[in-house]
């Protein structure tokens, strides 16, 4: 913030709060972005990514979790396809991880992380705190709506040629 010649700034309060929300939301980006590597990394350690290791979770929430009929319906299927399933699930884990992390396309990749943590957090209903997954949920949404890689990430070199594009 630059001071003219009375020692008064040149920002208005407002611009400078601006870029303190900017710099939270970042902080929020990298959080979530290392949150998706590091759970990454977890689950392959333990073998979750492999077709048996990704049926187990996905059965005890069948039969333990208190998410609606429909939902259980899908979590059956996806068991069913655990090869697919499993490694699809890990290409979209690492993924969101690096993309938010470099702050690239932050925008949808952070409503594909906004819908995967939701559709986890319904999956563990009524077998895990409710808050373990809601909270990194909504912060996911509230990167799509604060156009957060424009700090700190490469969504700030994309918006200086198109800055209204949704896609930052």
């Amino acid at each position: 913030m630059a001071a003219d010649s009375s020692g008064s700034s040149n920002e208005s309060p407002l611009a400078f709060g601006q870029v303190k929300a900017q710099i939270g939301l970042a902080m929020v980006r990298l959080t979530i972005g290392a949150m998706f590597v590091w759970v990454f990394f977890e689950n392959l350690g333990k073998g979750l990514y492999s077709p048996a290791g990704y049926v187990g979770p996905i059965n005890y929430y069948i039969q333990h979790g208190r998410a609606p009929a429909a939902w259980k319906v899908v979590l059956a299927m996806a068991a069913s396809h655990a090869p697919v399933a499993a490694r699809l699930q890990a290409a979209t884990e690492l993924s969101l991880g690096i993309l938010l992390v470099l702050g690239l396309l932050t925008r949808p990749v952070a409503l594909v992380a906004f819908v995967w943590l939701t559709s986890l957090w319904v999956s563990e209903w009524g077998t895990s705190w409710i808050w373990e997954l809601l909270v990194p949920t909504l912060a996911a949404l509230a990167l799509v709506i604060g156009r957060a890689g424009r700090k700190w990430g490469v969504d700030t070199y994309l918006a200086r040629n198109n800055p209204l594009s949704l896609l930052w």
